[in-house]
């Protein structure tokens, strides 16, 4: 599910610098731009890339309909011959992009616009908007799903969502992360995922008392019967009611997927005694699921603690990415064409050395170990470079630059991350299902070492510039300083 008209959801500066761009006759100007992102969020070691779906759809759409310029020329600001310029807008450039569910890293990008500036500038805001908000959650969610290890983790967050916007594609974007399935009905239907939920304790409360809610809700779903069993009081009353039902269930020959919730109370605890109580009760396969403000932090702890959850329902803290509620994406001139057709960098300067960007039109190597087949480093680069694999490649920290590391010949290889996406304003790049991008996403996690996905203060992959980019980026900086 997409909506099909976000042409107006863009900030107003990029329509002004557009007419300025227009009426000062350098509109067609090729241009790049680089979407990358400063800093990883929750203090993680790393980031999951996700959005890339709605941003194609949100290009492949770009049009300006009548209605959006009669708004456009009812703000007093725009000139008619620039208005009917855009009743013809169509991006027709090149777009370059990590796929959805790639493990990246500060200052990669992730995505690589290439066109004239009149286009690629009004692209900014909605593209940061989408790509954004969905890495952030996916990255969110992987947390979570790291803390949970082999445990499955559902997605519950949609009324705490930002907005039905935030529920559908945060519940998607948590599925690339790695949640077995979401409670948001509608982004099930959108995105083909599987949905999971039960009862609320409103389903107990609307019966004469438990034991007759738990029956009939057993009675209707028999196959999948998970109680909420915390309505009352959990160890008195709840777990053997629900006890009471698995056996009627039982006896009937009905018996399947069972198990409980827990939505309150000290999880740890009551978790091992309703292991004990139904374990003595002759169900041992039940499940023993939980939801109640869970975390990536929380969720390790309490395992640490040797709760018996297996099933995590996790909503607030995931759909809203809470400790860290923004992803920090920014989209910066990276060069431009001159008259001749040779690409001329462009590098923005700052006090901050994180904030200095990387001129020039580049690319993201990933370089893996032959043996082991995980990452030992990823590169960036500038577009046609080239690695040769049967030679040894030394690579150096672009600030502290005593740290380096040879890699020796034939015993790597390398991996273009950026791929194809629009090619001359086509899309030549076909989005896979969002349970093949989980898949994907699982596996690129599995190439990183786990010292990489560590919770707390975890190892960080070298991200270097190739000594081309390197050597570029200096001199920039020392030519602007000596002006």
């Amino acid at each position: 599910m997409f909506y099909n008209d976000l042409t107006l959801l863009t900030d107003f500066y990029e329509l002004t610098m557009m007419q300025g761009y227009y009426l000062a006759g350098t509109s067609q100007k090729i241009v790049v731009f680089d979407l990358f992102y400063r800093t990883n969020p929750s203090g993680n070691g790393y980031s999951i890339t996700a959005g890339l779906a709605q941003a194609i759809e949100y290009v492949k759409s770009l049009k300006f309909s009548d209605d959006d310029i009669s708004y456009l020329r009812s703000l007093g600001t725009f000139k008619e011959e620039f208005l009917e310029y855009l009743k013809n807008y169509k991006f027709t450039g090149d777009i370059y992009a990590v796929p959805e569910g790639t493990v990246v890293f500060p200052q990669e990008p992730l995505m690589r616009i290439k066109g004239p500036v009149i286009e690629a500038q009004l692209m900014e805001s909605a593209l940061l908007n989408i790509i954004n908000h969905q890495s952030l959650i996916a990255t969110k969610a992987a947390r979570v799903c790291e803390a949970a290890g082999d445990d499955r983790v559902l997605e519950f967050g949609l009324r705490r969502a930002q907005g039905p916007d935030a529920g559908i594609y945060g519940g998607r974007a948590a599925i690339i992360g790695g949640c077995h399935a979401t409670s948001n009905v509608l982004c099930g239907k959108a995105f083909d995922v599987p949905v999971s939920g039960t009862h609320a304790h409103s389903w107990i409360m609307s019966f004469e008392d438990e034991l007759e809610a738990f029956r009939k809700y057993a009675e209707i779903y028999s196959e999948n019967c998970i109680l909420l069993v915390d309505t009352y009081d959990t160890l008195k009353s709840g777990i053997p009611n629900a006890i009471k039902v698995f056996q009627e269930l039982q006896e009937q020959g009905r018996l399947k997927i069972h198990g409980i919730r827990l939505d309150s109370g000290d999880l740890a605890y009551l978790s091992k005694k309703v292991r004990i109580m139904l374990d003595e009760a002759g169900f041992p396969d039940a499940i023993i699921s939980a939801s109640s403000d869970l975390d990536e932090n929380l969720i390790l702890n309490l395992k640490l603690q040797g709760a018996k959850i297996t099933l995590w329902g996790v909503g607030t803290n995931l759909i809203t990415s809470k400790d860290s509620p923004a992803f920090g994406g920014v989209y910066k001139l990276v060069g431009e064409l001159n008259d001749r057709g040779e690409m001329v960098p462009k590098i923005k300067l700052s006090e901050n050395p994180e904030k200095i960007t990387n001129p020039g039109e580049k690319t993201v190597f990933r370089i893996y170990d032959k043996k082991s087949g995980k990452v030992k480093a990823d590169l960036i680069s500038l577009v046609g470079e080239t690695i040769d694999t049967t030679k040894d490649l030394t690579i150096f920290h672009p600030i502290n630059t005593w740290k380096k590391m040879t890699l020796k010949a034939n015993e790597y290889y390398v991996e273009d991350l950026l791929v194809p996406v629009f090619v001359k304003g086509e899309c030549v790049y076909e989005s896979p299902s969002v349970l093949e991008i989980r898949d994907y996403c699982k596996k690129s996690l599995n190439s990183f070492w786990e010292e990489y996905k560590r919770l707390v203060n975890p190892q960080i992959l070298p991200v270097d510039l190739s000594l081309p980019l390197y050597t570029l980026k200096s001199k920039m900086i020392q030519d602007i300083r000596r002006q």
